[in-house]
């Protein structure tokens, strides 16, 4: 993040928008969420001409927890989305949103109390044709830039570190970070290997967009930070999920065997099985590829309840969850005595974030770079161990956790994934 003395919105288009996320504050606001079906919108200012598109409710009819009401204006390429959540029919949260190209581009959000009063924007910059390259934070009155963060920038140059590869698929990895971009695997020249299997480009920077492209995930890069530490000697090969079209899933399998990778890291899933289709066959061709995976953080039991990928019989994958210092599963994490095959620590591990900060994470997601590495320095150890000898090694050290009842994961519990025995 790039912070500097706050500086004027100059783009003309950003500049219409903030006036429209002002006025709808201003004049509409909160008449848009009580009646919107009667809403006489005033035939002056910013907001002449935009009437009611559309509103959906959620929640019972006459006491609608949460409102998006749609605002358009015959001829304009900005319409307006207008959210609301209510808690005892009383407004608690506002978010104001400026779309262009009817509807297809986000430009600006706004954030208001429940008075209406904003607090917070955000802006995005496009550096091209269809790629948002900067989001800018604004001042509540949304005239004016106080800190830019780059969402693609360009992979620093480098040499190949060396080392076993392991490839980490994710929401990207922030490979401006000195600790990151050292391990990067690279080609003869230089360039990184690592691809946005979501933009379709070769700069997998961290973000997570699916909830909202104002308000990024930042899960890759914490990650990937305790996988270098724990294995500082791997090429880092990271991949940026296709969230718009999981159905490519297999071309990252396939991806990471022509860059020769021995271990997958796979950190993330989701109920729907069908994401998972093409991940799946190109794991099972590819036997000697070993996978970890995270068994979630749902709170459940995934052989009941599937959570995939970790739900899939595949032969040459680990699924792993989180347990305390103690041998007891952790709380929130899933289990499953069929479907998972490892307990390890993994709460409150010190990491990197996005922003290159120290600081503490907990989860399933974090058990997989734990186990990722010790896969990785077998791999070293031992390079002409294929996915099932790694398997073995590392289920060979699980012993039986500390928690009582019935059994949790099919394997047992690592007190140390850091430890070389």
């Amino acid at each position: 993040m790039s912070a500097a003395a706050s500086e004027p919105v100059t783009d003309d288009t950003l500049r219409q928008a903030g006036a429209l996320l002002r006025a709808t504050a201003d004049e509409l606001c909160p008449a848009v969420f009580t009646d919107p079906q009667n809403l006489a919108v005033e035939a002056a200012g910013p907001l002449q001409g935009y009437g009611v598109g559309s509103v959906n409710d959620r929640g019972p009819a006459a006491g609608w927890v949460r409102r998006e009401v749609l605002l358009e204006k015959p001829g304009s390429d900005l319409t307006l989305t207008l959210e609301a959540t209510r808690a005892g029919g009383t407004l608690r949260r506002l978010s104001f949103t400026v779309l262009g190209q009817t509807g297809e581009r986000p430009l600006m959000t706004a954030l208001a109390d429940g008075s209406c009063s904003i607090h917070h924007g955000r802006a995005l910059q496009y550096d091209d044709g269809s790629s948002a390259g900067t989001l800018l934070h604004l001042t509540a009155d949304l005239t004016q830039i106080e800190t830019t963060e780059a969402l693609n920038p360009p992979v620093p140059a480098g040499k190949d570190p060396g080392g076993v590869t392991v490839a980490h698929i994710d929401s990207g990895v922030n490979y401006l970070l000195p600790e990151i971009t050292a391990r990067l695997a690279r080609d003869e020249k230089g360039r990184a290997l690592g691809r946005d299997f979501w933009d379709r480009d070769d700069r997998p920077f961290d973000g997570d967009t699916g909830r909202s492209p104002f308000f990024p995930i930042r899960h890759g890069t914490p990650v990937a930070s305790l996988l270098v530490d724990e294995a500082p000697d791997i090429r880092l090969l990271p991949y940026r999920y296709p969230r718009p079209d999981m159905t490519r899933m297999g071309e990252i399998v396939s991806a990471a065997v022509a860059a020769k990778a021995r271990v997958v890291a796979l950190p993330m899933g989701s109920r729907q099985r069908e994401d998972w289709e093409s991940f799946a066959a190109a794991a099972e061709r590819h036997s000697d590829l070993l996978f970890i995976v995270s068994a979630g953080n749902d709170g459940r039991d995934i052989d009941a309840n599937p959570l995939y990928p970790a739900s899939l019989a595949l032969e040459n994958m680990i699924v792993v969850t989180s347990a305390d210092a103690f041998g007891r599963l952790a709380a929130g994490s899933n289990w499953g005595a069929t479907s998972v095959d490892l307990m390890v620590p993994a709460e409150q591990l010190e990491v990197i974030d996005y922003r290159g900060a120290r600081g503490r994470a907990s989860g399933s997601s974090y058990a997989v770079p734990r186990v990722a590495a010790m896969a990785a320095r077998l791999s070293a150890a031992h390079p002409d161990w294929q996915a099932a000898e790694l398997k073995q090694a590392i289920l060979a050290r699980a012993v039986a956790p500390l928690q009582r009842g019935a059994a949790k994961v099919a394997a047992g519990w690592i007190p140390n994934p850091a430890e070389d025995n």
